[in-house]
């Protein structure tokens, strides 16, 4: 699986936010930036995102999955803005 395929997913089953993924082999980060996000834990931000690349995860197509989740708030923050 490429990138690409995996940002597709994402992004259709949350077309609020902005998505990046990014790959090495078969190990991906997905970074995730919506207002949805708002009020989560992390382990629920994470929950979402796994949720929607659980059977890439299964087939292990994608090995390791790491995953940031943030509000636009969060992000800007992380970003130092």
């Amino acid at each position: 699986m490429e990138a690409q395929e995996a940002a597709e997913l994402v992004k259709t089953a949350l077309p609020d936010c902005e998505i990046e993924v990014r790959s090495e082999g078969n190990h991906f980060l997905v970074i995730a930036i919506g207002d949805r996000f708002e009020g989560l834990s992390r382990v629920k931000k994470h929950q979402l995102i796994y949720g929607i690349l659980n059977a890439q995860l299964a087939e292990n197509t994608i090995h390791a999955l790491t995953i940031k989740a943030f509000t636009p708030a969060e992000w800007a923050a992380q970003q130092g803005q």
